[in-house]
């Protein structure tokens, strides 16, 4: 028999073994993804859903759907994401992975009550008022086995490439890192950039004011609020590696860690170009890298490389660190067509600007 679940229906010492059992396993579909989520309810409204199978759990589904605050906007952008894509069991059926990706479709939010650890206060999250204009899962796995299963549910399957790199050890990533990153790391070191690893949260903060403005001047497209990330930094799984140059902070990586598996990097931005033979966002990816080496991450995932169609600056930045280039691709349900198209179209022009 298939049950669907809801958040307060999943036995969290259960779902968790399948983390730990699970080959598409990510942190962003672990339990703490989803407290996390649920602690910036300013910008986020977390969901949680699993299927089992004569009591089984086989499939969990951690996403957050966003939309823009301002009033005028808010139908035009509200989306659904899932990062990482659906943590599944090895055996799961087409019935139950059916039945997962129908509740997707279905989920409308609820109000579930959350236990701030960090602040020791409740809290519910914020609520959507409009239902999502598409769910995008995020693949970080290989989905293909399920891919016409995806399809019959109406996620149609979008290439989308991304990073790999060999963390098993330090002699394997150096060994990998191509020469011309090499040198760029040399200099940086050489010229004084010192390696911030823990750093306080003023730092951060410092940090958060480099990639704001990356994200307002060339990214153009909308960033998490300082919240988010002062949240992440009193977490035990969010790791900030910041490096500073004469006094400040120049650039720096985010990462989330999933342990004895992989880290992933969230954000990488740094003032490149503005000091002569210093490469402050390649020193920081390469810190992360070394993290994951030494703490038997064995994977560093680099979180997108773009579509292969299309030309990609970030998609160079990361080709030289080593990693393995692959197609695992999102699945995209469009729930409203019209809409969408004239997001697509409206992110298009705001990106021109």
């Amino acid at each position: 028999m298939i049950k669907v679940l809801s958040y307060n229906d999943i036995d969290q010492t259960i779902w968790q073994s399948l983390v730990e059992r699970s080959s598409y396993a990510t942190w962003f579909q672990t339990p703490e993804a989803y407290k996390f989520y649920a602690s910036v309810p300013e910008e986020i409204k977390p969901f949680a859903v699993g299927v089992s199978e004569d009591d089984q759990l086989l499939g969990v589904v951690v996403g957050y759907t966003t939309q823009e605050k301002n009033f005028w906007k808010q139908m035009l952008t509200v989306r659904s994401i899932i990062v990482g894509g659906p943590l599944l069991a090895e055996d799961i059926s087409d019935d139950a992975l059916t039945a997962l990706l129908n509740a997707i479709k279905k989920y409308r939010v609820k109000i579930v009550e959350i236990k701030d650890e960090i602040n020791s206060q409740a809290y519910t999250p914020y609520t959507i008022h409009h239902t999502p204009i598409y769910i995008e899962s995020r693949n970080f796995h290989d989905y293909s086995r399920w891919r016409s299963t995806f399809e019959k549910c109406g996620f149609a399957y979008q290439p989308h490439l991304n990073f790999h790199v060999d963390a098993t050890s330090v002699e394997v990533m150096e060994k990998n890192i191509g020469k011309s990153r090499k040198r760029d790391i040399k200099t940086t070191i050489r010229d004084g950039v010192v390696p911030i690893m823990q750093p306080t949260i003023e730092q951060v903060k410092e940090y958060f004011g480099i990639l704001q403005q990356l994200y307002t001047t060339k990214v153009k497209t909308p960033l998490f609020s300082w919240k988010f990330f002062e949240q992440l930094y009193y977490t035990e799984y969010g790791h900030f590696f910041l490096t500073k140059y004469q006094g400040k902070i120049i650039g720096g990586t985010v990462c989330v860690e999933l342990p004895n598996k992989a880290l992933y990097e969230w954000f990488v931005c740094g003032e490149d170009g503005v000091y002569d033979h210093i490469f402050p966002s390649s020193y920081a990816t390469y810190l992360g890298i070394k993290y994951a080496a030494e703490h038997n991450c064995k994977i560093f995932d680099m979180m997108g490389a773009g579509k292969p169609e299309k030309n990609y600056g970030v998609r160079d930045f990361k080709a030289r660190f080593g990693g393995k280039l692959v197609e695992h691709g999102r699945y995209l349900c469009v729930r409203k067509s019209l809409l969408y198209l004239i997001g697509k179209l409206g992110v298009k022009l705001l990106k021109k600007k």
